[in-house]
């Protein structure tokens, strides 16, 4: 009898500190994250918490960004164009999205002749790399390979706050600061060189809704778009978690009436 209640306080510990565990992991702010930089100031974005969803819109607008502006030099090598019409993605239909793969040349093959030949992109497709390999994006960019922005979102310490705060880092050098040839300054990338030059401009792309083509606004959408690259699931993972602690709260509450039941007749 002693093992069984011994057995019984056990499992209910276990379940407590199960609950315990969930609660605090869903509740912690950017969970799934890396820290942040103590550089980059910790932003509101519609994502953030356990009950956080992307914003369509905003996604759409940050994918214009980064077709108008950042494909250019980055590769995005782990989104296919059909993920652009996938719940919790960024609301696009499929039609739309056939028209989006259809302004991308794909190279396919070998055809009969064993050449290889370029076609208009599909579904199936994954976004194309601007270079055809990391050589000629070295000679293209100074030397330096730009990253791929799949997940950067989710590599980058601070995370979305710190590619934010990023790309509104570029200044003028200041007085007695020297930088390298061909390296821009930067507030928050470490050392303050940063190969890239500054990608976006005021005005820069020209927004299909009433959003003001601004620096700031082109900064916050564009990492919004780049947040759901690095986790398109993030909806399904915050729904699944209310789940598991609307069990959790369930499953406790049955420990606790099982317990009391157990040991209603010891004094």
């Amino acid at each position: 009898m002693m093992k069984q209640v011994t057995h019984f306080r056990t499992l209910v510990r276990a379940g407590l500190i199960a609950i315990v565990s969930a609660l605090v992991v869903l509740a912690a702010p950017g969970v799934g994250q890396a820290e942040e930089s103590g550089e980059s100031e910790a932003l509101d974005w519609s994502f953030n918490g356990p009950f956080g969803t992307f914003d369509r819109a905003q996604l759409q607008r940050g994918y214009k960004v980064y077709r108008e502006v950042c494909s250019a030099c980055h590769s995005m090598e782990f989104v296919s164009f059909r993920n652009l019409s996938e719940e919790g993605g960024p609301g696009f239909t499929p039609e739309q999205v056939k028209v989006i793969a259809s302004e991308f040349e794909i190279e396919d093959g070998p055809n009969d002749d064993g050449d290889m030949f370029m076609r208009p992109g599909l579904l199936s497709d994954r976004f194309p790399a601007p270079f055809p390999n990391v050589q000629i994006a070295r000679l293209a960019n100074g030397g330096a390979f730009p990253p791929d922005l799949s997940v950067l979102a989710k590599a980058r310490v601070g995370g979305p706050d710190y590619i934010y705060a990023l790309l509104m880092g570029y200044e003028e050098a200041p007085a007695g600061v020297e930088l390298a040839i061909g390296m821009s300054y930067n507030t928050v990338f470490p050392n303050h060189q940063i190969a890239m030059p500054e990608p976006i401009f005021e005005d820069a792309v020209e927004y299909d809704d009433e959003t003001e083509p601004t620096l700031e606004n082109y900064a916050r959408d564009v990492t919004a778009f780049m947040m759901w690259t690095a986790e398109p699931k993030l909806e399904a993972r915050h729904r699944m978690g209310f789940k598991v602690v609307l069990f959790l709260l369930i499953f406790a509450g049955l420990l606790y009436a099982t317990k009391r039941k157990v040991w209603a007749a010891v004094h």
